[in-house]
């Protein structure tokens, strides 16, 4: 990995972000979400010290499997490339941790925060994000936020926080047509190396839960029995691997 993709691993942050080649603007389907994915882009580019004006702000919500997820950890990618900080946090590394876990990001240029609505769990960390986006807005940084909810819905009890998060542009993310997730999918099969007919796509998505989240794990699972069995992709290996199902 070129020292261009080192990202700022933050003192107190129990991991860093690792820039990688799957989860990319170039991998995400925009379909109907071209504006959100337009803004994104134009965050994750944008720097500190230059004058012209760009979001700051950036929160996504939806169901899973809409691409929350991927969106934030294209955005990194991208600012990484660009020779910006990054930080990336999802449930995992936070749950367990204390709420000054925040103390001093605000210094990272892009700070993705993912799942918030799985561990803004007290009042501790709803004051902890209410100051973090206080102190990101003052040193000029930028912040993307996701989370299943929309920042209007119940699940954060703090009224002054419900207004930050809603400071910056918000969007509900769409779900894909049939065929941006067949986009979708064969990219993802061209990164493992594996081919993935038309047929076999539409097979998947017809008789399995149609989340993106869902259809790459299958996705995945196939890959391996491919593999193990050395054979192409198929209708009848698709029935033999979920026979049980």
């Amino acid at each position: 990995m070129s020292s261009q993709m080192t990202a700022l691993i933050h003192p107190q942050l129990p991991l860093g972000f690792e820039p990688g080649e799957l989860f990319t603007f170039d991998s995400f389907v925009v379909d109907n979400n071209s504006v959100a994915v337009g803004l994104a882009q134009q965050t994750a580019t944008f720097s500190q010290t230059a004058s012209a004006k760009g979001e700051k702000q950036l929160y996504f919500w939806g169901e899973p499997g809409r691409g929350k997820s991927h969106l934030l950890q294209a955005s990194c990618n991208l600012a990484a490339k660009n020779q910006r900080t990054v930080c990336y946090l999802t449930q995992s590394e936070i749950i367990g941790q204390s709420a000054d876990i925040f103390d001093g990001l605000e210094q990272i240029e892009l700070i993705c925060l993912d799942d918030i609505d799985t561990w803004l769990i007290d009042s501790d960390w709803e004051t902890a994000l209410f100051n973090l986006i206080n102190r990101v807005r003052e040193n000029n940084g930028c912040l993307m936020l996701a989370s299943a909810h929309s920042p209007d819905e119940n699940f954060v009890k703090l009224p002054d926080l419900r207004s930050r998060l809603s400071w910056g542009p918000v969007f509900h993310l769409q779900d894909l047509s049939d065929k941006a997730k067949y986009q979708a999918l064969s990219y993802r099969a061209r990164q493992s190396g594996l081919e993935l007919p038309e047929n076999v796509a539409d097979y998947l998505m017809q008789r399995y839960p149609r989340d993106m989240f869902g259809l790459f794990e299958r996705l995945a699972v196939l890959d391996k029995a491919s593999m193990a069995m050395q054979r192409r992709l198929t209708i009848p290996l698709v029935r033999s691997v979920f026979a049980e199902e």
